[in-house]
């Protein structure tokens, strides 16, 4: 699905290209303007599955789910809290450490307010060091993605599975970058 909703259109939210309607994180947001309408994490786990089951001719339990980047964030987080919607999860050049991220960071922040502990209801890392997702993960990586260190931090994920046990696959793919073609 789409990173944010498209109406009611909120001032500003079309003000930065890593924030608001480009980039929803896939919360429920807390803080208002956002809270009304930024609810993409309820969005995805429960009207759309219901959605596209009524109007479809889709397996719904065989369900996956993938994104890139912000929707790689996404496809992670809703895999390790709602493991029993997805068959699979898929990640290209995830965020996968949003809380140790500028983009991450400035979300949260705008979407969560200042409370940690909800914010961590929403970190990949954060919820694969203390739940597994019931399959293999499987995260693909372009080493050559300018936003690798300081935004995507796949690493820091990779070390929180080890440390739980989650299944994880970390491919590095030498000479990508961050476009998804």
């Amino acid at each position: 699905p789409d990173t944010s909703p498209r109406e009611p259109r909120i001032p500003g939210d079309a003000d930065h290209w890593d924030f608001g309607s480009a980039a929803g994180f896939y919360v429920d947001a807390t803080q208002a303007p956002w809270s009304q309408n930024y609810r993409m994490y309820s969005y995805v786990t429960r009207e759309l599955p219901d959605i596209v089951a009524a109007h479809l001719p889709a397996r719904c339990a065989a369900t996956g789910i993938f994104g890139h980047s912000m929707g790689g964030h996404g496809a992670l987080t809703l895999a390790l809290r709602t493991p029993s919607l997805y068959k699979s999860v898929s990640a290209f050049s995830p965020i996968a450490a949003p809380m140790q991220s500028p983009w991450g960071l400035k979300a949260f922040k705008n979407y969560l307010g200042t409370d940690l502990e909800v914010w961590r209801e929403y970190d990949a890392t954060e919820l694969v060091a203390r739940k597994t997702y019931p399959g293999p993960i499987l995260i693909d990586q372009g080493t050559a993605d300018p936003y690798l260190a300081a935004e995507l931090k796949p690493e820091k994920f990779a070390a929180a599975a080890a440390k739980s046990g989650q299944e994880l696959e970390l491919r590095m793919q030498p000479g990508y970058d961050h476009g998804y073609y």
